[in-house]
């Protein structure tokens, strides 16, 4: 998926890796599994080649979500972090020129949706998303405020970790990838029904940063580094897409 590599049809996802699609301790997954058994089609050209994206297509602080909703002078609340990693194929190698979007809750927890219930307060100066595009080395890097924990209406007393979402489209992908990311450390991510899903602590690793002290902005911002592994034995886990990319 990356420079020339070739393209092809893509290889089926291992059962073993992902989470069944029907699990009863994540509520909506009665609704949103699959009533019957999976069914593989071959790939097409449309599907093995891709649109390409291009820098002109984003904003000058598309990247920068401390400030890309902020009034002018004016800055999101919350600890800052600066957010970067890379883009692998199953072997390793980068992906460069994927378009990665990402969306978040703010510091206390509340998302700018217009359906959103939590009791939280918004900040007036932040939107909570942004989008950038890896380089020629699949490497991302994006400024943000560190998301609050939400309660949410799972069970009696469910609570989501603080996360951010990503969305990874490219140049051969069958359709975008979802994910999540959870924060190394965070007492709420075994305590997670979404979390509890993933069938073994390495699948959740693999969905959690890790503090980067060495990238962090002195009396700025904590760093936090995460890698999206599109396919292969440590792929990263991707919530809508069980079977084949």
């Amino acid at each position: 998926m990356s420079g020339a590599q070739e393209t092809g049809p893509f290889d089926t996802r291992d059962r073993d890796w992902q989470p069944p699609g029907f699990a009863p301790e994540y509520k909506s997954t009665a609704l949103r599994s699959p009533k019957h058994a999976l069914l593989r089609f071959p790939t097409t050209l449309s599907e093995e080649t891709s649109p390409v994206f291009g820098h002109g297509m984003l904003g000058e602080l598309d990247n920068d979500l401390i400030v890309n909703f902020a009034a002018e002078g004016e800055m999101a609340i919350g600890p800052r972090l600066v957010v970067h990693g890379r883009v692998l194929d199953e072997m390793g190698r980068p992906v460069p020129g994927a378009l990665l979007e990402f969306w978040q809750a703010n510091a206390g927890g509340r998302y700018r949706h217009k359906k959103e219930s939590y009791l939280a307060p918004l900040d007036p100066n932040f939107g909570g998303c942004g989008r950038t595009i890896t380089g020629e080395d699949g490497a991302y890097e994006f400024r943000t405020i560190q998301p609050g924990p939400y309660p949410w209406p799972n069970g009696p007393n469910d609570w989501r970790p603080a996360h951010i979402h990503f969305s990874v489209f490219g140049h051969g992908f069958a359709q975008r990838l979802i994910t999540q990311m959870y924060f190394e450390g965070d007492p709420l991510i075994p305590l997670c029904p979404i979390v509890g899903v993933l069938k073994s602590a390495a699948a959740v690793d693999a969905m959690t940063a890790t503090l980067d002290k060495a990238r962090t902005l002195p009396m700025d911002s904590l760093a936090y580094k995460f890698d999206i592994v599109l396919r292969g034995r440590r792929q990263t886990y991707f919530e809508n897409r069980s079977e084949g990319l």
